[in-house]
């Protein structure tokens, strides 16, 4: 955890990089999971309604109205982005810097932008 971050109710597993002018609230961040500064976890939407996961095959309740993002192993988020509550990363993805990212996202992909999401090649 860096200078002006902030953690609120967040699991942090090993060698996570938090390291400047972030948020992170009622979230999950995965093994060596990167944060790139100024980049936050919206937590609480601004209706303020319950937050849903919204899925490829549909949304889940989540039944509570704080839940940031659950964001897996090794995943890269650039700078200045924000995940939108209920948002979930999946492993070794990327995500552009200045992104809105709303939803799931698959494993080992790069996020561009909503509707632009290339798969990584191996």
């Amino acid at each position: 955890m860096g200078n002006s971050t902030e953690l609120k109710n967040v699991i942090l597993f090993d060698k996570v990089q938090v390291p400047h002018y972030n948020y992170v609230g009622d979230s999950i961040l995965g093994f060596k999971a990167h944060m790139g500064a100024g980049s936050i976890t919206s937590n609480v939407k601004s209706d303020k309604l319950l937050v849903k996961v919204h899925a490829q095959d549909g949304d889940i309740e989540t039944g509570i109205k704080k839940f940031g993002a659950m964001i897996g192993d090794m995943v890269e988020i650039g700078c200045g982005s924000v995940l939108n509550p209920g948002t979930v990363i999946g492993r070794e993805s990327n995500v552009y810097p200045l992104s809105s990212v709303r939803g799931c996202v698959d494993g080992k992909s790069i996020y561009k932008r909503q509707g632009e999401i290339a798969q990584k090649h191996e």
